[in-house]
């Protein structure tokens, strides 16, 4: 059987895979949609990430640092000419601001005794 804590760290995990997959995708992989969806993606993301790290255990300073780095790592990495993407100042603040919505949630959920809210 897996334990509450091996959940929380596979949740992380899972949500830290698909971001690689999303964030790292050349530019011919990524679908076509309308305006704006691209940044509420980075919100979204990045919310899962902070909040599915945060309950994996990571403190919440310790999230939102980790995290803000990998997002600046993320775009400038984007730039490279295999992906054909572009580094964008808008997409690193969207990650920044669904950092803090994931912490946020983790805070707000933190008081209630089930498997996915946060440790106090």
């Amino acid at each position: 059987m897996v334990s509450v804590d091996q959940g929380r760290r596979a949740c992380f995990a899972i949500v830290l895979f698909v971001s690689v997959g999303i964030l790292f995708s050349p530019a011919s992989g990524v679908p076509v949609a309308p305006p704006g969806t691209d940044l509420v993606v980075h919100v979204v993301l990045f919310a899962a990430l902070s909040y599915t790290g945060v309950l994996a255990g990571m403190s919440r300073p310790a999230a939102v640092i980790v995290l803000l780095v990998y997002a600046a790592a993320s775009e400038v990495l984007q730039s490279v000419p295999a992906l054909n993407r572009s580094t964008s100042l808008a997409d690193w603040l969207a990650d920044a601001a669904g950092v803090g919505v994931g912490v946020a949630i983790g805070l707000m959920v933190r008081r209630r005794p089930c498997w996915w809210a946060p440790p106090r």
